[in-house]
């Protein structure tokens, strides 16, 4: 694998593959790339964690899956096998779920890596983890991560991710934003006239704080949907029933894309309680179906949002409640509802799977053109507002 080398081989190293129990928007963007690619005729092998149950190995839409240790274990394991195929690949998307998998580590200093991250994970590990453990996460994440990959090149998927490293993990190296895509329908639905209903479209786990769009349930006394599944699912059906809100919110764990759709589609608003992320896939899955969405004004959902165009933002000292009402009122006008919808599929157009896959690939070809991520220029995503 030397310089003037085309892209034959791609590894893809991914925390989770999309049928794990707890995967999300990051999964989604993995694996998308791994399946334009291998359109594209380049061999992929998609490497990532193993949830119980699932096989070691197996070939899925021409991709190759090798499935590796548990939620820690993944770690070593995944850098194990990597040492052992370091002479099979041109290049590595290595993607950071919080912390990233270190493959320079074991590869041969020729093969281009590309870090890509999705969000800054820097709180959040306080979230989840003892104190002393958090402090081991965000070590890993900014000083270990970022020497790591000096020579390489990182990836954000979004403006506020760029911001974030560069502030909060002092991040000097190269960043180029290659975004979410998102799935565009053959036809999207008219907005509904009919009684107002909301949808949450969400992993449960803390950071996303659903809990509020209990409340929002609550006091609005509006008919509200979650969809999604995670390890705070018993504990909020357990809240729901506590607080007499079974006639109004329905938890459906997880759906299967097209019962998804439909009941996002019929929505009045789609909300977002998340305390920060990378993008938002949800909110441009949302949008593809004409269907605005109301967020608070963090890393990630500022960039999915255009305030006032596409939904509204919920900014410090406001509170979610308020804002949900107040777009529902505005909703009510037959007009407004049209005239939204438009700008919110005009905004998903703008976000195509396809497209983001063809900034990865010149990134990538670049790459190994040249035998080195660094100093590719400007082959960022030109971020539309």
């Amino acid at each position: 694998m030397t310089a003037g080398r085309d892209l034959r081989t791609l590894a893809i190293v991914n925390w989770r593959d999309p049928w794990h129990p707890e995967a999300g928007g990051a999964e989604r963007y993995a694996w998308e790339m791994a399946r334009w690619f291998t359109a594209r005729g380049t061999r992929v092998c998609f490497v990532t964690g193993r949830a119980p149950g699932q096989a070691r190995r197996e070939r899925i839409e021409g991709v190759e899956i090798v499935r590796r240790g548990g939620r820690f274990g993944v770690y070593p394991l995944v850098l194990a096998w990597m040492l052992a195929h370091r002479r099979g690949f041109d290049a590595v998307l290595d993607c950071q779920n919080g912390i990233p998998f270190f493959t320079p580590w074991v590869l041969p200093r020729r093969v281009p890596v590309l870090c890509v991250v999705h969000h800054v994970h820097d709180a959040q590990f306080g979230v989840y983890f003892p104190g002393w453990l958090a402090r081991i996460g965000r070590f890993l994440e900014g000083p270990v991560a970022r020497w790591t990959y000096r020579r390489h090149a990182c990836v954000a998927v979004s403006p506020s991710t760029v911001t974030a490293m560069r502030e909060r993990l002092a991040w000097t190296g190269p960043i180029h934003i290659v975004p979410n895509g998102v799935a565009l329908p053959d036809a999207a639905p008219e907005p509904g006239g009919g009684e107002p209903e909301l949808v949450c479209v969400s992993r449960l786990v803390p950071h996303k704080r659903v809990d509020r769009i209990l409340d929002v349930a609550e006091r609005l006394r509006v008919r509200t949907h979650v969809i999604g599944r995670g390890p705070e699912e018993a504990r909020l059906r357990a809240r729901i029933a506590a607080r007499g809100l079974s006639d109004l919110v329905v938890l459906h764990g997880y759906l299967p894309e097209r019962e998804k759709s439909a009941l996002l589609g019929r929505a009045r608003l789609h909300l977002s309680a998340s305390r920060g992320e990378g993008w938002g896939l949800s909110v441009m899955e949302a949008a593809a179906l004409g269907v605005p969405t109301v967020a608070y004004d963090v890393d990630g959902l500022r960039d999915a949002v255009v305030d006032g165009v596409t939904g509204r933002l919920v900014r410090g000292g406001e509170d979610l409640a308020d804002v949900v009402e107040r777009e529902l009122k505005e909703l009510t006008a037959p007009e407004r509802r049209r005239a939204t919808a438009a700008a919110c599929r005009a905004r998903a157009a703008e976000f195509t799977w396809a497209r983001s896959a063809a900034r990865m690939a010149a990134l990538l070809d670049a790459a190994v053109r040249r035998g080195t991520a660094r100093g590719l220029g400007d082959q960022s995503f030109p971020w539309p507002r």
